[in-house]
């Protein structure tokens, strides 16, 4: 039996996926730049679970790109 998952199913779940990623980046860089507890990366966070969110809220799932997988747990804020 083969199953196939719709093209725009797919495409918004790549876009979640690369929205997440793009959020990762930022917070890191804040992170390097001003420190782990500075506003900035303060900020980043709070972008980084609002990205995590809108995706568990469309896909009931969430991406890590650290560790380059989908977690199906909503445990992103246990995570840091």
């Amino acid at each position: 039996m083969l199953v196939t998952v719709p093209q725009s199913y797919g495409d918004d779940h790549a876009k979640c996926q690369r929205q997440i990623e793009r959020a990762e980046s930022k917070l890191d860089e804040a992170i390097r730049k001003h420190g782990e507890h500075s506003h900035q990366a303060e900020q980043r966070r709070r972008d980084l679970n609002a990205e995590r969110e809108r995706c568990w809220n469309a896909y009931h799932g969430w991406w890590n790109g650290h560790d380059h997988q989908w977690h199906t747990d909503r445990d992103w804020e246990d995570r840091h």
